[in-house]
């Protein structure tokens, strides 16, 4: 059946009583390719039937289809004609995990973050009705994404339209770690409403029996707000904003999804469409550990088990280990996650402190300000949360933080580039938005010694702090190298003459591979640990000026607003007679692909970078 599908629509030319085998043929396709290239498994199981009733129920490109988040499209790849690119997803130059405009017209809005979609696919309906177009506008968001505020925002904006929307509720159970909070409860709550979901079917199925009368008073029970859901299930929230509210449905049943999309068309105005999945669905490792094949790398499809078994600490389970450590001496010290406990290291801190341990869900601006409320409130929160999703409460970071100058640890993981999911993921902006902050301090570790030491000097710290580290395995080197942290201070590793190496974190692994290489070519090299981005060490700055003709600055974050740029900034203003090269990510969004690839593709490798230096220090 799968050969079938050669580009979007030939679903259409499958006969209905094959399109269970489809199904079959998807969810084996999917886990023998992503246990090859690694990729979100369990989140694209969970919705086979749901995409395959959309691509039955709609007509693409014409048709937009916005998924929120985005790591759930590969079915909907596969029914576009993208089949041959599963060998390469991920990876350099292959295909993204996530919907990408210039893959397919036929993918409508590049997603990546949460709770994204309602709010484009409202643009979309709002453009289509000025244009007088006739398509359907559809936006699938999951019950996680939707504990996003972006999504209330959107919704609220939705109810006033006249004209059809369709929004689909994904409703799993889960967004990567299980859901928390009120919504998670409400919809719990609709899930077990059989005794009105009952009695919609069997009034529905009567009255159909009915000639000449029976459709105009199905039509009217539609329209009509006070219907019998309010009698039966409290709140009916979407109902109340003005959303017609079909569901609960089965998500796995294709010819239930599809009647409902032909109900759903029907209504002129927002309409949406609860649907209920088992995330991980026919693959039973995933099934049994949705959130461990949330994103996978590698695994042994017959065991489950993945391949590249982790042996070595990687800088989140440093971090993991002695927030815990400082928790146990410090009654004050609280931990925050949005939705990412998994992912971010705190597993072991919410078993051991569960009273301290806060998951606010998909809400990453919500969980800055509360870390600033607890601040104020005389606790020492930590803010565990990946680099790129930190940018979602930036107005927070500066207004309800900094502004206060409150005591609010960062612990920025995945900070620069994180790989396989491009462009949305990549954490290579934090050092110069954060940076731009009054009262906020920046640092990064060279290692794993590094990381925990810095981490005890952040609880410590009486100011907004952030800590940035990337992901992966913590490097180990240069452990007898372990100064005392010193606020704004920099680690000098090597001090010698002529070209000074300034590392910026997680890069020092790198940079001193640089510096063997300038000295295998004769050259007297220092090397510098950076340590602090804000406040920069301009004592050390100043030191190094006067004794090298070149200062290289090695980063991994964009060239605007970054280190080497403020390096930069501060010799030309101060007039400091020495040449500042910058070596950093340029001013573009990364692709996805392995770290490494994308390093040398950047020019941000060892190889790269001594290439670099040399010619320049040849051309001065």
């Amino acid at each position: 059946m799968l050969e079938r599908i050669q580009k979007e629509n030939d679903i259409k030319s499958i006969d209905r009583e094959d399109l269970p085998i489809l199904a079959q043929e998807i969810r084996e396709f999917l886990v023998e390719k992503v246990s090859r290239t690694g990729g979100h498994l369990a989140s694209n199981l969970g919705v086979v039937e749901l995409t395959m009733a959309m691509h039955l129920s709609f007509d693409l490109p014409e048709d937009k289809i916005i998924w929120d988040v985005g790591h759930q499209s590969y079915t909907h790849k596969l029914l576009t004609g993208r089949r041959d690119g599963f060998d390469a997803l991920r990876a350099y130059g292959g295909m993204s995990g996530f919907p990408k405009r210039r893959e397919s017209p036929c993918d409508a809005f590049d997603t990546g973050h949460s709770s994204t979609s309602v709010s484009a696919g409202l643009g979309l309906v709002e453009a289509r009705d000025i244009k007088g177009e006739g398509h359907y506008v559809v936006s699938v968001i999951g019950d996680g994404a939707l504990t996003g505020g972006m999504a209330y925002e959107a919704l609220n904006n939705a109810s006033h339209l006249k004209t059809n929307y369709i929004i689909v509720l994904n409703d799993n159970h889960m967004s990567i770690s299980e859901n928390v909070g009120g919504m998670s409860k409400y919809l719990n709550h609709l899930r077990t409403a059989d005794l009105y979901t009952g009695l919609k079917k069997g009034v529905t199925g009567v009255l159909e029996k009915v000639p000449v009368v029976g459709d105009p008073l199905i039509d009217k029970i539609r329209k009509t707000k006070s219907s019998i859901k309010q009698l039966v299930v409290p709140g009916m929230l979407f109902e109340d904003m003005g959303i017609t509210y079909l569901g609960p449905l089965q998500g796995h049943n294709i010819p239930m999804l599809c009647r409902a999309f032909r109900e759903a068309k029907k209504v002129k105005g927002p309409v949406l469409l609860h649907v209920m999945t088992q995330k991980g669905k026919g693959y039973a490792p995933a099934e049994e550990a949705p959130d461990k094949f949330h994103g996978v790398g590698p695994f042994d499809i017959v065991s489950g088990e993945t391949l590249d078994k982790k042996k070595k600490d990687s800088y989140t389970d440093v971090f993991g280990k002695v927030l815990c450590a400082e928790a146990a001496g410090n009654p004050d010290v609280v931990a925050i996650t949005a939705a990412m406990a998994d992912g971010t290291g705190l597993t072991q801190f919410r078993r051991r402190f569960p009273r301290r341990f806060f998951d606010v869900g998909i809400a990453e601006g919500h969980a800055v300000t509360f870390a600033a409320g607890l601040a104020a409130g005389g606790m020492k929160p930590v803010l565990a949360v990946y680099s790129s999703f930190l940018q979602r409460g930036y107005d927070q970071i500066i207004h309800d933080v900094a502004l206060q100058n409150l005591p609010v640890v960062l612990a920025v993981d995945r900070a620069g580039l994180v790989g396989s999911d491009g462009e949305t993921h990549q954490g290579i902006f934090d050092l110069s938005y954060l940076s731009a902050v009054p009262n906020m301090t920046v640092l990064s570790p060279k290692n794993k010694w590094e990381m925990a030491d810095m981490l005890r000097f952040a609880v410590r710290y009486d100011g907004p702090i952030a800590l940035r580290y990337p992901r992966g395995t913590a490097y180990t080197g240069y452990e007898e190298h372990r100064a005392p942290v010193v606020y704004g201070k920099s680690e000098v590793i090597y001090e010698e003459e002529d070209i000074a190496i300034l590392s910026v974190g997680h890069m020092f692994e790198e940079a001193v591979k640089v510096w063997e290489g300038l000295k295998e070519e004769g050259y007297s090299a220092s090397l510098v640990n950076a340590r602090f981005v804000k406040p920069m060490d301009e004592e050390m700055i100043r030191k190094m000026s006067r004794k090298h003709r070149i200062l290289v600055t090695i980063e991994e974050n964009v060239a605007t607003g970054g280190y080497g740029e403020r390096v930069l900034e501060y010799t030309s203003r101060e007039g400091l007679n020495v040449r500042v090269l910058p070596l950093s990510l340029s001013d573009a969004y990364v692709e996805h692909g392995s770290i490494d690839v994308l390093r040398k593709a950047n020019g941000i490798d060892s190889a790269s970078m001594t290439k670099t230096i040399l010619d320049t220090v040849k051309e001065s």
